[in-house]
Protein backbone atom coordinates (compact mmCIF):
# COMPACT_ATOMS: atom_id res chain seq x y z
CA UNK A 1 0.00 0.00 0.00
CA UNK A 2 1.12 3.31 -1.01
CA UNK A 3 1.94 5.59 2.71
CA UNK A 4 0.22 8.37 3.34
CA UNK A 5 1.96 10.96 5.14
CA UNK A 6 0.35 12.83 7.94
CA UNK A 7 0.89 16.06 5.48
CA UNK A 8 -0.46 14.30 2.39
CA UNK A 9 -3.23 12.53 4.58
CA UNK A 10 -4.39 15.86 6.15
CA UNK A 11 -4.57 17.38 3.10
CA UNK A 12 -7.02 14.82 1.13
CA UNK A 13 -10.63 16.49 1.30
CA UNK A 14 -13.06 14.57 3.20
CA UNK A 15 -14.78 12.90 0.12
CA UNK A 16 -11.46 10.84 -0.03
CA UNK A 17 -12.64 8.51 3.17
CA UNK A 18 -14.76 6.09 3.46
CA UNK A 19 -15.98 7.79 6.59
CA UNK A 20 -15.87 10.93 5.31
CA UNK A 21 -16.98 12.81 8.73
CA UNK A 22 -14.41 10.85 10.56
CA UNK A 23 -12.15 10.98 8.04
CA UNK A 24 -11.68 7.21 8.62
CA UNK A 25 -10.52 4.63 5.63
CA UNK A 26 -8.75 6.63 3.13
CA UNK A 27 -10.35 5.08 -0.46
CA UNK A 28 -7.31 7.12 -2.71
CA UNK A 29 -6.26 3.77 -4.73
CA UNK A 30 -6.68 0.43 -5.03
CA UNK A 31 -4.40 -0.65 -2.30
CA UNK A 32 -5.87 1.71 -0.07
CA UNK A 33 -9.40 0.28 -0.94
CA UNK A 34 -8.21 -3.12 -0.05
CA UNK A 35 -7.41 -2.04 3.15
CA UNK A 36 -10.26 -0.07 3.71
CA UNK A 37 -12.09 -3.58 3.32
CA UNK A 38 -9.50 -5.26 5.64
CA UNK A 39 -10.06 -2.68 8.25
CA UNK A 40 -13.91 -2.12 7.86
CA UNK A 41 -14.82 -3.94 11.35
CA UNK A 42 -12.04 -2.19 13.03
CA UNK A 43 -13.77 1.35 13.16
CA UNK A 44 -15.87 1.99 16.18
CA UNK A 45 -18.46 4.63 16.48
CA UNK A 46 -20.11 4.95 14.16
CA UNK A 47 -23.89 4.18 13.41
CA UNK A 48 -25.06 0.92 11.34
CA UNK A 49 -26.31 3.75 8.81
CA UNK A 50 -22.95 5.20 8.59
CA UNK A 51 -20.94 1.92 7.73
CA UNK A 52 -23.98 1.58 5.23
CA UNK A 53 -22.57 4.93 3.44
CA UNK A 54 -19.13 3.85 3.68
CA UNK A 55 -19.51 0.40 2.48
CA UNK A 56 -20.83 2.27 -0.33
CA UNK A 57 -18.62 4.22 -1.03
CA UNK A 58 -15.86 1.74 -0.27
CA UNK A 59 -18.07 -0.12 -2.96
CA UNK A 60 -17.72 2.66 -5.74
CA UNK A 61 -14.09 3.20 -5.09
CA UNK A 62 -13.78 -0.51 -5.93
CA UNK A 63 -15.06 -0.54 -9.51
CA UNK A 64 -13.32 2.42 -10.34
CA UNK A 65 -9.80 1.20 -9.19
CA UNK A 66 -10.71 -2.60 -10.66
CA UNK A 67 -10.81 -4.21 -6.64
CA UNK A 68 -12.85 -6.85 -6.64
CA UNK A 69 -14.84 -7.27 -3.74
CA UNK A 70 -17.26 -10.46 -2.87
CA UNK A 71 -18.92 -9.51 -0.18
CA UNK A 72 -22.21 -7.32 -0.80
CA UNK A 73 -22.59 -5.76 2.74
CA UNK A 74 -20.21 -4.72 5.64
CA UNK A 75 -22.16 -7.84 7.19
CA UNK A 76 -20.97 -10.72 5.34
CA UNK A 77 -17.36 -9.28 6.33
CA UNK A 78 -15.39 -12.13 8.02
CA UNK A 79 -17.69 -14.91 7.37
CA UNK A 80 -16.53 -16.66 4.09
Amino acid sequence: MSELDTRHRNALPNDEFAFPHQRKLPREDASHVRNAVARFNQVGDVSDDERDYAWSRIRSAARKFGVAISEKSWRELGKG
